[in-house]
């Protein structure tokens, strides 16, 4: 952190050994630990905090309230609504912690995925590129590439382009023009078909 091309609010607290990437802001009473990375152009709202170890994407928006814990891992351009939830640990209890690594379970979130507010996302569950989590689902299950997913527990509800628009029934844009196929993990894009 000897270059400082970031921002970090007065109110918020840095510590020693995270990495924030450059241009990436940092706003009022949030708390980065030692150990985390944080990519470029990144936008933490009010009151986030990041756990140590945890990777977060360049350009990623996370709103205000949401804590990011070991395990999860953030792509590039994911958008994290208010007060959404993520945990890391499957089944906590009081009485008997379980903290540290070995009982941390992760949770990848993929490119261009977007988690509405106060949306939950249970650990060990994957959300594939570009997925669309409704505000207020709980996401009990690996969520596809590009599903939109409603609910609690989330159920799939169609698909989303990278744009953020529904594609309608023959997988096509009727936004940005792209054009996808389904494929095992979720849908992919027919490059031949996309904006130019």
């Amino acid at each position: 952190m000897s270059e400082k091309n970031f921002f970090v609010h007065e109110s918020a607290f840095a510590d020693d050994g995270c990495q924030i990437g450059e241009g990436s802001r940092i706003w009022h009473f949030s708390h980065i630990s030692s150990g985390c990375r944080i990519g470029k152009g990144c936008t933490l709202g009010q009151n986030v905090f990041v756990a140590p170890g945890v990777e977060i994407g360049d350009h990623c928006k996370i709103q205000n309230n949401v804590s990011i814990y070991e395990g999860v891992e953030l792509g590039d351009y994911v958008f994290c609504g208010p007060s959404m939830v993520f945990t890391n640990v499957p089944r906590p209890r009081c009485k008997y912690p379980q903290r540290g690594s070995e009982f941390y379970v992760r949770t990848p979130v993929g490119v261009g995925a977007s988690i509405g507010a106060n949306a939950t996302i249970v650990c060990g569950h994957s959300i594939g590129a570009h997925a669309f989590i409704a505000a207020g689902s709980v996401v009990t299950k690996d969520v596809p590439a590009h599903a939109i997913m409603m609910g609690s527990p989330a159920r799939q509800h169609g698909w989303a382009c990278e744009c953020g628009e529904t594609l309608d029934e023959a997988l096509h844009c009727p936004k940005c023009g792209r054009q996808y196929t389904h494929t095992p993990q979720g849908l992919k894009e027919e490059k031949n078909h996309a904006e130019n």
